[in-house]
């Protein structure tokens, strides 16, 4: 059997808050996610967990070590070519949605793909309404964001995360703000993510029944991931 491919991979990743002293946050991280992987990362509060997701998903440079995305090296890559590399291939999912609220629902899923310029105005609208189709919201695509519930919110952040579609979609505690049955679509939609698309998901949660039925957990404490 072949090994199966690594959408991301992290070598001896450290990181150092330098300010108001040295505190070394992240202590010699390695791990690798794989093609098609719904992985989890849990540990207590401040043990690096996010600290780490925005290290990997290419938005915090200020680190030591290697990332690899599908096997290329991105470390010390220019700001430029790192913003475009993550609108293209990573997906990203936050607590708060951090939608545009004066914006519709279409125009909010819309965005990333019109940053990325690589299809029409009519293309990407196409694809948006697609996205929003896949995730029962289609009806919201004309309201402004400010007028839906919190977790058709957070349906409306999944679209836009998906809108290039990305290699591997990210999530930072993205049910840590909804009750239990918002939390619950979430993860459904996440696993019909993973086993309808094959797409890769690797997500921050402190919710341990999520975290059980994901692939893999990866626990991580004191800055460090557990053997």
């Amino acid at each position: 059997m072949t090994a199966m491919a690594n959408v991301l991979e992290a070598k001896h990743i450290n990181k150092h808050f330098r300010k108001p002293v040295d505190f070394h946050v992240l202590k010699d991280i390695n791990f690798r996610v794989a093609r098609g992987e719904f992985a989890s990362i849990m540990g207590k509060s401040g043990c690096g967990k996010s600290t780490l997701l925005y290290i990997l998903s290419t938005m915090d440079t200020d680190y030591e070590g290697e990332l690899y995305l599908n096997d290329q090296l991105v470390s010390g890559l220019p700001h430029e070519a790192l913003s475009k590399i993550r609108n293209q291939h990573i997906g990203f999912v936050f607590q708060f949605h951090y939608l545009l609220t004066e914006f519709t629902v279409l125009e909010n899923v819309m965005l990333p793909a019109r940053k990325l310029g690589r299809k029409s105005t009519e293309e990407i609208e196409h694809d948006a309404m697609q996205h929003l189709k896949t995730l029962n919201i289609e009806k919201l695509a004309r309201k402004t964001a400010s007028r839906i519930s919190g977790g058709e919110k957070q349906r409306v952040a999944i679209a836009r995360a998906l809108i290039n579609d990305p290699d591997i979609l990210m999530g930072d505690e993205p049910t840590g703000n909804l009750d239990s049955y918002n939390a619950e679509n979430v993860f459904q939609i996440f696993k019909g993510l993973k086993e309808e698309k094959g797409l890769s998901l690797l997500v921050v949660t402190h919710d341990q029944d999520f975290a059980d039925r994901t692939d893999r957990i990866i626990i991580m404490e004191d800055g460090r991931v557990l053997p």
